[in-house]
């Protein structure tokens, strides 16, 4: 049974990566950089980048002070 479900996984592996060789380029961004808008692009998904980042920083920081205070509140 295991070898018939690895067998069937490395065929649809092999399946879906040539369906990655039919396309040649990507032709939505080709648009986009002819029409000058791949910059908006990249810039949403810059801001969105950094504004994930810049979320886990806060939640790290909020679980570093929420820490100490059990840890203290442990030791006493």
């Amino acid at each position: 049974m295991i070898k018939h479900l690895f067998t069937f996984l490395f065929v649809m592996i092999s399946f879906f990566a040539s369906a990655q060789e039919a396309v040649s380029s990507p032709q939505m961004a080709d648009t986009f950089r002819q029409e000058g808008k791949i910059y908006v692009v990249i810039s949403v998904i810059g801001i969105i980048f950094l504004a994930i980042v810049c979320f886990l920083i806060f939640i790290e920081r909020k679980l570093k002070k929420l820490e100490k205070e059990v840890n203290h509140e442990l030791h006493k």
